[in-house]
């Protein structure tokens, strides 16, 4: 598989397209060794400024639409919550996730088996006005401890800019193709293409964040580097094996 194809073909062969509104983005530096055991030896950890990053992502899955089926969303909007880091294969960079929380129990078997994504079901409680958005998420699922949840809420706090490339901004948000990896240590690589993210400042009050604790690690104790966007609708090529 080429992974420098060009996203040309993406927009002839996408099989799904997803909407995602009002996220937050909250990210930390972190040592490259303190991730290293938590992402496969065949991805390179991605860094800036020599560091790698974790970044926790909450956000409304506003649309869920199949190739081919009426132009209806598969299933209806509900939360989710990623923790994600960021990784390099063969020199293409993406996005790798060690764990996505959602309440919706076909969205994330599907995504759990299509894209080997580690999904797990939690109880996400999403409430918002015209200005600010609140979370409230406990993990239920039996494969992971019930004490993994966050509770917090956020807002904007800047006129919306796009991010340069060459930032920081721009290099924790553009990010067009996630990895996976199944249980024999297979890669995957997916294909991902949406508009420059809308990005606004964004300020946040995180009364709870307990999503890395089954990593047994800490995040700094540091304000995270925050961003808001009220969201861009993408579209997804389905999901291939890369690993030699």
């Amino acid at each position: 598989m080429d992974l420098l194809h060009s996203f040309q073909d993406l927009s002839k062969n996408w099989i799904m397209k997803q909407s995602w509104r009002n996220l937050l983005f909250a990210h930390w530096p972190v040592p490259v060794d303190v991730i290293r055991p938590f992402v496969p030896k065949a991805l390179q950890i991605d860094t800036f400024e020599r560091y790698a990053w974790i970044g926790i992502v909450v956000f409304v899955m506003d649309g869920i639409f199949l190739r081919g089926l009426p132009r209806l969303p598969l299933f209806a909007k509900f939360p989710e919550i990623n923790v994600r880091t960021y990784v390099k294969y063969k020199g293409k960079p993406g996005v790798y996730f060690l764990s996505l929380d959602a309440p919706h129990w076909a969205t994330y078997t599907i995504a759990r088996k299509w894209y080997r994504l580690p999904y797990f079901y939690s109880e996400i409680h999403a409430w918002e006005n015209r200005v600010e958005f609140s979370y409230n998420s406990v993990r239920k699922d039996r494969k992971s401890p019930s004490s993994v949840g966050f509770d917090g809420k956020f807002s904007s706090a800047s006129d919306v800019y796009f991010a340069e490339s060459g930032t920081l901004d721009h290099w924790l948000t553009e990010r067009y193709c996630l990895y996976s990896v199944d249980v024999k240590g297979n890669i995957y690589c997916g294909e991902i293409d949406h508009p420059p993210w809308p990005l606004h400042r964004a300020e946040a009050d995180i009364y709870q964040n307990t999503l890395v604790a089954p990593f047994k690690f800490d995040l700094p104790k540091m304000a995270p580097f925050l961003h808001f966007s009220p969201g861009v609708d993408s579209i997804f090529s389905n999901i291939k094996r890369v690993k030699d």
